[in-house]
């Protein structure tokens, strides 16, 4: 038991306890944002937005340049999705869930690629290729920004993005040594398919009574 413990938690030893701790609260957070998102509930952005502040200041902190803007980008996010999902489309209703027409899924398409040219950048100009790991950031990026656009803008589609960004994310996570992090993706892998499952029967039931 002990082996297994340290294999987990081992790297904590050199870390400061005020990290550990606000790791621990941003991933608290996270997975009460996704909760929400799955219930379709508007606390998704309020408390994603605590989660991503400090993800933002620990991953500039550690020299995760591309989950720091991850994190940057949810936030900024938040603000938008925030308001699509509390605008009213007419009178008593607010913006539905819905599925992207082809519109949206040719901006999806451009959102991804500007953002691994973006991130590309940013590495580069940091002198930041040192690893496999820069690659698969980049795409998990890439992957996350289209994910949280889809969902600031009420589309199903955006469980999709979740569920690989995530199953990517478990092992990245523990691989560069955020334990706890790991754990958190690996929860919202299991929290994203139940989400898409639960706004598909939302949508099919508002696509039945329209």
């Amino acid at each position: 038991m002990l082996e297994i413990f340290n294999f987990l938690f081992a790297q904590y030893k050199t870390y400061e306890t005020t990290d550990i701790v606000l790791e621990i609260t941003a991933v608290i957070f996270g997975f009460l944002s996704v909760w929400f998102s799955k219930q379709n509930k508007i606390w998704v952005f309020p408390t994603g937005m605590i989660s991503t502040l400090i993800f933002v200041y620990l991953l500039l902190k550690w020299e995760l340049l591309g989950d720091m803007m991850i994190n940057g980008y949810y936030f900024i996010m938040s603000v938008y999705g925030w308001y699509i999902w509390t605008r009213k489309v007419d009178e008593t209703k607010v913006t539905p869930i819905s599925r992207t027409n082809l519109k949206e899924k040719k901006i999806s398409v451009v959102i991804f690629l500007a953002t691994l040219v973006f991130v590309y950048s940013v590495y580069n100009y940091f002198n930041k290729w040192t690893s496999w790991v820069a690659y698969v950031d980049t795409i998990t990026t890439a992957i996350f920004f289209v994910g949280m656009w889809l969902m600031a803008k009420r589309k199903i589609e955006n469980w999709l993005f979740w569920i690989v960004g995530d199953l990517i994310s478990v092992p990245l996570y523990f691989y560069k040594g955020f334990t706890f992090t790991s754990f958190q993706y690996f929860g919202f892998t299991f929290i994203a398919i139940f989400g898409y499952l639960a706004w598909r029967k939302r949508l099919h039931k508002t696509q039945l009574t329209s």
